[in-house]
């Protein structure tokens, strides 16, 4: 006597055949793999990742501790020519912002040194920050206030 399979197991049997139908790999659907494509997907890391600034910000004070200080950073002073000659932080190097060649300028320093940036107010030195990032500077310290906070501070001024 032959048995009969029961409805549910016919089901089962149609749907486990559709299911590898549906999964074939050659089916029309699925596009066909590139030959740029590597087998294995890695994580991708970016460059900028591996190099973002840290960008840390000090009042006056704060400033003259960290140059008083063994590590102390090297300052940049992004004001005119005409602004740094009436006065700046002894031992600055400027750089002026509003100069053409101000990128190309920044581009020559060390990327793994330590900078303290300044200009008169805060404004144009805090407008740089874009730019030690775009160049992938490790550490920028911000002077909050510029020229004007470390004057206010009674902080030495060289001429």
């Amino acid at each position: 006597m032959k048995k009969l399979k029961s409805p549910l197991a016919l089901l089962l049997t149609g749907t486990a055949a559709f299911l590898f139908v549906a999964c074939d790999s050659t089916s029309e659907t699925a596009p066909p793999p590139s030959p740029e494509a590597p087998e294995t997907a890695e994580p991708a890391t970016t460059e900028a990742a591996e190099t973002a600034t840290k960008i840390d910000h000090v009042d006056a004070k704060g400033a003259a501790e960290l140059l008083a200080s063994e590590s102390k950073p090297v300052v940049l002073d992004v004001r005119t020519p005409e602004e740094f000659g009436e006065g700046h932080i002894e031992g600055a190097t400027m750089i002026d912002f509003k100069a053409p060649d101000f990128e190309s300028k920044i581009s020559e320093l060390d990327r793994d040194q330590t900078y303290l940036v300044h200009c008169r107010s805060g404004s144009r030195s805090t407008n740089s920050l874009a730019t030690f990032e775009k160049l992938g500077f490790k550490h920028i310290i911000h002077l909050d206030g510029g020229f004007n906070a470390w004057q206010e501070a009674g902080e030495p001024v060289a001429k």
